[in-house]
């Protein structure tokens, strides 16, 4: 199996020592997006974020030759769990039909006090 790194400008730079993403055999793995947009502003009310940080997925799996349809997992973390009916109304927009496996969860404190952080597993194709 080979293993490659995906990177894309349209999205925002790793805040740390992380890839946006990597290429596994067939699976890409994305880091967790925070809503950061185009200028590494934070996305602070939790439907922006979350559209954000959907974006940022998008952009990271074009970049790798997939799409948003090819997402197997994702796994959401809140900052407050009563944000997941919000969360979650923007998120079915996404992922209309045969959604993909989820978690979601209260975190204690995420990175730059953001609302939300999204992680994806999606299929090459």
């Amino acid at each position: 199996m080979t293993k490659s790194i995906v990177m894309t400008e349209k999205a925002p730079a790793a805040l740390g020592s992380y890839s946006q993403g990597v290429k596994a055999g067939n699976l890409i793995f994305t880091s967790g997006q925070l809503p950061l947009n185009g200028s590494g502003e934070l996305v602070a009310e939790v439907e922006g974020a979350t559209r954000q940080a959907l974006d940022n997925i998008k952009a990271i799996l074009e970049a790798a030759g997939s799409s948003l349809a090819n997402v197997v997992k994702t796994v959401v973390y809140l900052r407050d769990i009563n944000d997941f009916a919000a969360m979650n109304a923007v998120y079915r927009t996404y992922f209309p039909h045969d959604p993909p496996a989820r978690s979601a969860l209260q975190a204690g404190r995420l990175p730059r006090d953001a609302v939300l952080e999204i992680e994806a597993v999606a299929l090459a194709e």
